[in-house]
């Protein structure tokens, strides 16, 4: 039988492509090789993470005691299991859920299990579904109408844009509310000169996804709160939905980050940022999108470019990237990163732009709205339900969630209807079939 899986596999472990995507190990922390004689399950002595008491809960302590909070849990389902157990703990305390709109879709999941009726707000969105400004005073004018309650914002969003942390969870608290952040793209920032991370900004509950921006293996990460009440009901939200078999070689990656940040990450970053400003400043006619600085997002379009194509050529020239569509290109970038991927960078992406032909510059114009709601969101999901092509949709219930994987405004979340700005919205984005309600 074949293989195809780890055949491309290793296929791509063995080309000299440079990895400007998720993981952060970019294929080369030396720590990670060999794993499969130290790959186990709960066997005495090795502790277990949702009963943790020995040596997975003395490394948890270890994480919490580098990034200054209350309690810090592994999670091995990525920051997806974080999510639905931030939210599960906001279920427990019956509190409503206000949330901006760019939500990964793991959240709207998350929503349909818990039975959540979600109160969106939103941003005014810049040039596209990925990335957007946060009104501070339509925030507070949700927390004023709907107080005891919590604000779920998604900070850094795919492009790297952040929210107003700090002033964000100054109105959660001043309404008896709780703020949840989706740092998924975050886990770096506590360790820059001056930390940009969550819960030094003052939200009650963050998750990182360990794997996007530090060296671990694909599905770490780590739910963090600021909260010594949170600190003691989360490892049961986490325990509702998780494996009962978490990879131990996933929590030892995470135990692994720990000593990489304790003793490598702050020069790291601090090497990163002077080659990413001069890589930034080798194209000065690029126009870049402004936000965290590891995702280098190159704003295609405002510059003359179809975004896809520049990536096709550059995958052609050794260089993968996160994401790209017409407008944008994401080059996510790691604290592991060295000055020659960089010179790697610059040399595709040089040689790319002059086989290319500009095009007329264009500022992509995007209006998200919200589509009235027909149904909760479980019930949308949990009906009976039927795919069909987009140009067939107007009027029909979105049963199940067509978004990008990357946190990204629902362009029709379960529940809602569909109308011609959302199957525009769909085209736009090569989305060419949805599933609604039968």
């Amino acid at each position: 039988m074949n293989t195809p899986l780890y055949d491309f596999l290793l296929k791509y472990s063995s080309s000299e492509i440079l990895r400007c995507h998720m993981p952060g190990h970019k294929g080369k922390f030396r720590y990670l090789e060999n794993i499969c004689n130290i790959d186990i399950t709960e066997i005495k002595g090795a502790d277990s993470l949702f009963e943790a008491d020995g040596i997975i809960l003395q490394s948890e302590k270890n994480m919490s005691d580098l990034y200054g909070t209350a309690a810090s849990f592994y999670s091995a389902g990525g920051s997806t299991l974080c999510i639905q157990a931030m939210l599960a703990a906001m279920k427990f305390e019956n509190r409503k859920i206000i949330a901006v709109r760019n939500v990964h879709r793991a959240f709207l999941n998350a929503a349909a299990l818990l039975d959540i009726d979600v109160i969106w707000l939103m941003p005014k969105y810049d040039g596209g579904i990925l990335s957007g400004e946060i009104n501070i005073d339509d925030a507070e004018n949700l927390l004023k109408k709907y107080p005891s309650s919590c604000l779920y914002v998604t900070s850094p969003d795919y492009t790297g844009k952040t929210a107003d942390i700090k002033k964000l969870s100054e109105i959660c608290h001043k309404y008896n509310s709780v703020l949840l952040v989706d740092n998924a793209h975050g886990a770096h920032l506590h360790f820059f000169e001056e930390s940009m991370h969550p819960i030094y900004l003052g939200a009650d509950i963050c998750c990182d996804s360990a794997h996007k921006m530090l060296p671990a293996l694909t599905g770490a990460a780590v739910l963090h709160t600021s909260s010594e009440k949170y600190a003691k009901i989360l490892r049961q939200c986490m325990s509702i939905f998780a494996s009962t078999s978490p990879s131990y070689l996933i929590m030892a990656s995470l135990d692994l980050c720990n000593k990489y940040i304790s003793e490598n990450i702050r020069n790291d970053i601090k090497n990163n940022l002077r080659f990413i400003k001069d890589f930034r400043n080798n194209f000065p006619d690029m126009k870049f999108a402004d936000g965290e600085p590891f995702h280098i997002t190159l704003k295609a379009s405002e510059s003359g470019y179809n975004g896809n194509k520049i990536a096709e050529l550059m995958r052609i020239n050794g260089v993968e990237c996160e994401y790209s569509d017409d407008d944008i290109i994401i080059f996510l970038m790691s604290p592991i990163n060295c000055r020659e991927d960089y010179g790697k960078l610059s040399d595709s992406l040089r040689k790319v732009l002059t086989s290319v032909e500009k095009h007329e510059i264009i500022s992509p114009e995007f209006s998200a709205h919200l589509p009235k709601k027909a149904m909760s969101v479980r019930q949308a999901v949990f009906s009976e339900s039927e795919e069909i092509p987009v140009e067939n949709s107007l009027g029909r219930i979105c049963a199940s969630v067509k978004v990008p994987c990357p946190p990204a405004v629902p362009i029709a979340a379960s529940g809602e209807i569909i109308d011609e700005t959302c199957i525009n919205i769909f085209k736009r984005y090569g989305i060419s079939s949805v599933i609604v309600v039968k």
